[in-house]
């Protein structure tokens, strides 16, 4: 049975959950805790995203992001592909690092959006990754301790949580701990200390308890809710279909860039060569479109005219020269 299509729209909220292949590992150390957040952070900046709430754990990423000026789908794409590659590169690996279909839920708001903060943020002490209520404000790969204002960041949005608590920071501050701790509470007295079912499945468990459930499962609200989200989607499915795609508009820049660097015509990228100069330009070329434009091999291939694998081979190549010539991707024009 073919897969549903994502649905999305500006000002859309998601719950987003992301998993390591085959449940292994995702983050070795705080260098990729931190590589990770460090996309994130660059993404959501640019793409005028918001997020409320978001934890790492060592197979899982749980974030909860408000579409902005790209599709959901796109900044995913993007961060995924550019932490994967590096991931791979830094610690001599192969293959995918992510499961091949991450689980997107479009949520209403004004219903959900304190339960998924909670949901999200204590998943860390429920899966042992910290041990406490009061370790759980000092880990630093959750939103958790930012909204305790334990540390800073540009990039989470605090405040859209806090107001919901009350406009006196300081009491909104206080009752959103006691509401993450009335969760935990809660939680224990139902005999689950860890959640070791599905994530998903208790995410579902949102709509039975709040009796708002929507008819399709890639919708998290009400009836009305669920039936407007699914004829907007639609009616989008629609336009696309009339518009022409178009290509990544920031390949030429990025062929200008890799070729001046080796001496060579950016026209010379898109041309059958092995000589060493026009290769590495292509191989710095591949690696940038596929870390920064989010670019998949098989859309690169069919730009160069080159077999899938030969694209895979040159991002390899073109992440190795990037690390050598202590090379940063190109910013993008404003």
């Amino acid at each position: 049975m073919p897969r549903k299509a994502r649905i999305d729209a500006p000002g859309a909220l998601h719950y987003i959950l992301l998993r390591g292949m085959e449940g292994k590992e995702i983050f070795q150390d705080e260098a990729d805790r931190d590589n990770f957040v460090d996309r994130l952070a660059h993404l959501l900046k640019e793409t005028s995203s918001s997020c409320y709430a978001w934890a790492l754990m060592p197979t899982q990423i749980h974030l909860l992001l408000k579409t902005g000026k790209s599709p959901i789908s796109s900044l995913l794409h993007r961060l995924l592909t550019g932490y994967a590659v590096t991931y791979n590169n830094r610690h001599r690996r192969h293959g995918p690092l992510f499961h091949s279909r991450y689980s997107a839920i479009l949520c209403q708001e004004h219903l959900y959006l304190l339960e998924l903060v909670r949901y999200i943020h204590l998943h860390p002490l429920h899966l042992g990754v910290v041990r406490g209520f009061s370790e759980l404000g000092r880990y630093w790969y959750a939103g958790h301790s930012f909204i305790l204002a334990k540390r800073k960041n540009e990039w989470q949005d605090v405040d859209h949580v806090l107001k919901h608590f009350g406009s006196n920071r300081e009491r909104s501050l206080a009752r959103y701990n006691e509401y993450m701790k009335t969760g935990l509470e809660e939680s224990k007295k139902a005999h689950r200390k860890t959640w070791r079912g599905s994530t998903l499945s208790e995410v579902r468990r949102l709509r039975k308890d709040l009796s708002k459930a929507g008819r399709d499962e890639r919708i998290l609200g009400d009836s009305r809710f669920a039936d407007g989200a699914l004829l907007n989607a639609k009616k989008q499915s629609l336009i696309k279909r009339e518009l022409r795609p178009a290509g990544p508009r920031d390949l030429e820049e990025l062929a200008q860039k890799a070729s001046a660097l080796f001496g060579i015509k950016p026209e010379e990228i898109y041309l059958p060569s092995k000589s060493p100069d026009p290769v590495r330009a292509r191989s710095l070329f591949c690696f940038w479109a596929v870390a920064e434009l989010g670019m998949t091999a098989t859309s690169l291939a069919k730009e160069l005219g080159i077999s899938q694998p030969a694209v895979s081979i040159s991002v390899k190549r073109g992440a190795r020269i990037a690390r050598d010539m202590g090379l940063q991707p190109p910013e993008k024009k404003k």
